[in-house]
């Protein structure tokens, strides 16, 4: 570079200008090695290179010191300060309120999350964060890893099985399966026997668009199959006022009875995996304060809205 002349943004590294200022401090190049964790000619290096690139020295010898030049002092005053704001810029927590904040946020749910989560956390998002907006996708166990990896979803609820590396979860409780019934059309007694069980017709959930549900698939039982339905949103209609069973889970079942309070639910007459229903979020937003405000409010709702579905 010709001397005097300016330097550019390319000619510049924002290390040298580290370097350049603690030399200045500390008026020398073995105290200033010290305080960056350097050695002494790599400090030496660092300020030939700025002194290049600015086309002037910057300091001149004065003893056992360095003293600034009148340009290497201009240059500290120039550079001092966006230092210090790029440092404190760094240091700062990212600044969130809830009450202000206009995110809009993707939330994967399952529908056996929907219906007991989202109008609780709607509501309480009115008075948390009224001004944060939620785009709300359907997600299940298949579906949620592609979701979270393609950013269709930022966070989701559900029951998971394999998920994107580096993706984060944690459970809200581990809940169990019941038998949804209406007990003015399916007099099913005061115990449901597996006979009884299989004697019924059933809708079931299927993801797969077929004739099996989660009992064939896990116990290897057929059932007597009336009607297979893509999701739990319509099991209550269909069972109220029919002889028909819905395996669902205790949770859905729950609400589908303060739903159509004529409903009922019995445990099943065999065991079933007991399944984790879990927050999941996308690792690049492991310290995003309007993520996590959220899933502290889902993991308070989860715990109210359980009732004891993880004992």
């Amino acid at each position: 570079m010709v001397n005097g002349s300016t330097p550019t943004a390319r000619d510049l590294d924002l290390n040298l200008l580290r370097v350049f200022v603690v030399v200045a401090e500390a008026g020398g190049v073995t105290a200033a090695a010290s305080k960056l964790y350097l050695t002494q000619p790599a400090v030496s290096a660092a300020l030939k290179r700025l002194s290049a690139a600015i086309g002037a020295p910057l300091f001149a010898k004065q003893g056992r010191h360095l003293a600034l030049t009148s340009r290497g002092e201009r240059f500290l005053q120039a550079v001092r300060p966006h230092l210090a704001a790029l440092s404190a810029a760094a240091a700062a927590p990212t600044a969130f309120d809830p009450a202000e904040t206009e995110r809009t946020l993707r939330l994967g749910l399952s529908d056996a999350a929907e219906s007991w989560l989202l109008p609780l956390l709607l509501r309480d998002l009115a008075r948390a964060s009224p001004r944060l907006r939620l785009i709300v996708t359907s997600v299940q166990f298949r579906t949620v890893a592609a979701a979270l990896s393609s950013g269709a979803a930022e966070l989701a609820v559900t029951v998971a099985d394999e998920v994107p590396a580096g993706t984060l979860r944690r459970t809200l409780f581990v809940g169990g399966f019941v038998c949804l019934f209406d007990p003015r059309f399916a007099r099913l007694g005061p115990r449901l026997t597996r006979k009884k069980y299989l004697d019924h017709e059933h809708v079931i959930v299927s993801y797969n668009g077929d004739l099996r549900g989660l009992v064939e698939d896990l116990l290897g039982v057929r059932r007597r199959v009336r009607v297979s339905v893509p999701s739990f949103h319509a099991v209550g209609k269909l069972v109220e006022g029919s002889a028909l069973l819905a395996t669902v889970p205790a949770l859905v079942a729950q609400h589908l009875i303060e739903e159509r309070p004529k409903l009922r639910a019995m445990p099943l007459p065999f065991e079933l995996p007991r399944t984790p229903m879990e927050v999941l979020w996308r690792g690049p937003l492991a310290d995003d304060p309007a993520v996590l405000f959220v899933i502290e409010r889902i993991v308070k709702i989860a715990k109210g809205a359980s009732n004891g579905a993880d004992r």
